[in-house]
Formats: structure tokens, C-alpha cells, sequence
């Protein structure tokens, strides 16, 4: 197996997907394989959106933007610097169970288990199964050494050596009974959050509402919960995320919006919306599409308690907060290659087994 071509075919994927973007389609000359894949896989994007609404052309287009750009060069170098990839052992056969939240949700175990010389085997959700295909035959035409490295299967799974598996809370107890004999990473759910302090400028407060609507907030990276200082005023927030009002245009983002207003209203919670958001006071993290909890905090001293002992269950911290790794405002959905899920390194995880 030949390592610079592994990367330099990731990179030329990276440029094929650079074609794809929210300022247009648009396909560019010297693109390797172009006139093969670039009508195939503008139809997959309309096709990904025909199975499952909430893959809009928008954000199935941002998803493209952000792996174009993570796929460039000095990133990929950057992120596997620290690493030892020889590729002196023999590949190993890596099962991968992807989510289905959010366009190309699995990609990075994919890319992760290739780059380090392994075999994917690959069983995807129902919910996400239209663009990683074609991506990967993409990956094979430009690099013959992948032509047996990747399965993809909807059926049992074919004998395996470790597994990466990604799920709700509930699944991962099967798959953590299921796989107890195997290698494994299993993620949980989790939630991203954001620490406003009352100090936050109106950008910053328009930035966090990219955090919070991205992909409809159906990531795991999207913040879903707010901490902000007792007596906080709401008025600037709700100003500065206005320039989302949109999103209420969207059918399936509307109905959850009112099912869960009519739920919050029967039940007499107290809550505070702005036609396109509310916002309700609530511990837990995982707050229904079109909602946003928050809890107020005391002091600094307060937040790092309730941040330390709920860290099991937040993906990012949001905000500026010293004595924690933090996530400048807008940039939860546009992760580096070396931001690991559940901060769990993946790379290492599979040179170890």
C-alpha cells in the first residue's frame, strides 16, 4: 500500500467536492474523474434530500464546503503529522455503524480507517445512504489501492476485527453487549453547549445562531443547550439571531416547531420564542428540534461545577471560558480532522489494534 497515494487521493476528493457549494455548482476544468462522477453526484445530492427531507440542497452543500475544505492538503498533513503510519501490519477489517443526523456523518470514520491502512466495512442508516457510495467509488477510480479496502453493507455484518459504532443511548447498549469481545468505539448521544457570560458582542450572538440552526440542530455538534449568568436578558440573543427567521419556512422545522409549543403550552411550561425558536429552562441537554434549553449559572465557580460533572455528556463547549477547551462562536459544524468525536482518538485507536 502506497501511503502518499491514500492521501493524495483524499486530496483529490477534496477538490472534486469543492465544486459543490452554496455560491454554486460549478464544474471546474482538471478535476481527475470529473466527467464520470460530477452529474452523478449532483443527482445523489437531489436524490439525498428525495430520501430524507431534512437533507436540504443547502445543507447537504455545506457539508460538501466543509469536507472540501478539511480534505486540503496542509490539513491532512497536519492532522496525521503526529502519527506513524508505516502500514507494516496487515489491514485489519474495520466494521463502521454510522448515524444518520446529518449529511455525511460518518465520513471521518471512513476516512479514518483508509488513511490508516485498513478495510472499511460499512453498514449506514437508512436516514444517510445516498452520498458516502458514490464518494467512495470516486476514491476508488483515482486510487486502485482502495479498489478492495471498502464494503458497504445493509445486511449482517461480514467478520470484522474492531468496530467503530455510533448511535443513541439506547443502541449503544446493544452494541456494547454485542461487541464486548471486539475493539471497539461506541458513541453515545451527546450535546453541545454554549457559556454566554452577557458580554457577547451581536456577531458573536449571530455566529452561535450557525451553531444552533446548522443542519436544524440535528448534530451532535449543533448547540442544543444554553448556560448564561442569572438575571440574564434574552432580548440581545433573540435580536442577533433574527437573520435565521427563515428557517420557520421549512415544513418539517415549522411542524416541530408548533408540536412542540402546542406540548409546551399544554403542559404549562413557561417558555420564551421569538416565532422561530424557544427557548425553555431545563437541565437536560437534548432539547426537541426548534428548541433551545438553558439554565442559569451563579458565578464562574458555578459553571465549571455543572460543565466537570455533566462532561459525559457535552460533544463542545461554546464560548469564552478559560480552564476548558473551547469552540470559537460558529464554528461547531466545521470541525478540523484532529476534533474527535466524544474526543476519543480514532487514528490511534486503529494503529493500536
Amino acid at each position: 500500500m502506497d501511503f502518499n497515494k491514500k492521501i493524495n487521493a483524499f486530496i483529490t476528493l477534496g477538490k472534486f467536492l469543492e465544486q459543490f457549494s452554496n455560491n454554486g455548482i460549478i464544474k471546474k476544468e482538471n478535476i481527475e474523474k470529473n466527467d464520470l462522477f460530477f452529474d452523478i453526484f449532483q443527482d445523489q445530492i437531489n436524490l439525498a434530500y428525495l430520501r430524507n427531507s431534512w437533507f436540504t440542497k443547502k445543507e447537504v452543500l455545506f457539508a460538501c464546503e466543509s469536507w472540501s475544505e478539511a480534505l486540503k492538503e496542509e490539513n491532512i498533513t497536519t492532522w496525521l503529522a503526529k502519527y506513524n503510519l508505516t502500514y507494516s501490519k496487515e489491514p485489519k477489517n474495520i466494521a463502521i455503524i454510522m448515524a444518520g443526523n446529518i449529511p455525511l456523518v460518518g465520513f471521518h470514520d471512513f476516512l479514518s480507517v483508509l488513511i490508516t491502512g485498513n478495510k472499511a466495512i460499512v453498514k449506514q442508516s437508512s436516514n444517510d445512504n445516498v452520498l458516502l457510495p458514490i464518494l467512495a467509488k470516486y476514491l476508488q477510480e483515482v486510487c486502485e489501492d482502495f479498489k478492495d479496502c471498502i464494503v458497504f453493507t445493509d445486511d449482517r455484518l461480514p467478520e470484522f476485527d474492531a468496530v467503530i459504532a455510533t448511535g443513541s443511548n439506547n443502541t449503544a447498549r446493544y452494541f456494547e453487549y454485542y461487541f464486548k469481545n471486539k475493539p471497539s468505539i461506541i458513541r453515545k448521544n451527546r450535546n453541545s453547549v454554549a457559556v454566554l457570560n452577557g458580554n457577547e458582542t451581536e456577531a458573536e450572538l449571530r455566529l452561535l445562531g450557525e451553531d444552533i440552526f446548522r443542519y436544524y440542530g440535528l448534530g451532535c455538534r449543533n448547540v442544543s443547550k444554553l448556560y448564561v449568568p442569572e438575571g440574564y436578558d434574552f432580548k440581545k440573543f433573540f435580536e442577533s439571531i433574527f437573520i435565521f427567521s427563515d428557517i420557520i419556512n421549512e415544513q418539517k422545522y415549522a411542524n416541530n416547531y408548533d408540536y412542540n409549543k402546542a406540548v409546551y403550552l399544554m403542559s404549562q411550561f413557561k417558555l420564551l420564542e421569538n416565532g422561530f425558536l424557544m427557548l425553555k429552562k431545563d437541565e437536560s441537554f437534548s432539547s426537541p428540534i426548534a428548541t433551545l434549553f438553558y439554565e442559569e449559572y451563579a458565578d464562574s465557580a458555578h459553571i465549571r461545577k455543572i460543565l466537570t460533572n455533566k462532561k459525559d455528556d457535552i460533544q463542545c463547549i461554546v464560548g469564552n471560558l478559560a480552564d476548558f477547551i473551547t469552540i470559537d462562536f460558529g464554528k461547531t459544524q466545521k470541525p478540523q480532522l484532529w476534533d474527535y468525536a466524544d474526543n476519543v482518538d480514532t487514528v490511534d485507536f486503529l494503529l493500536k489494534i
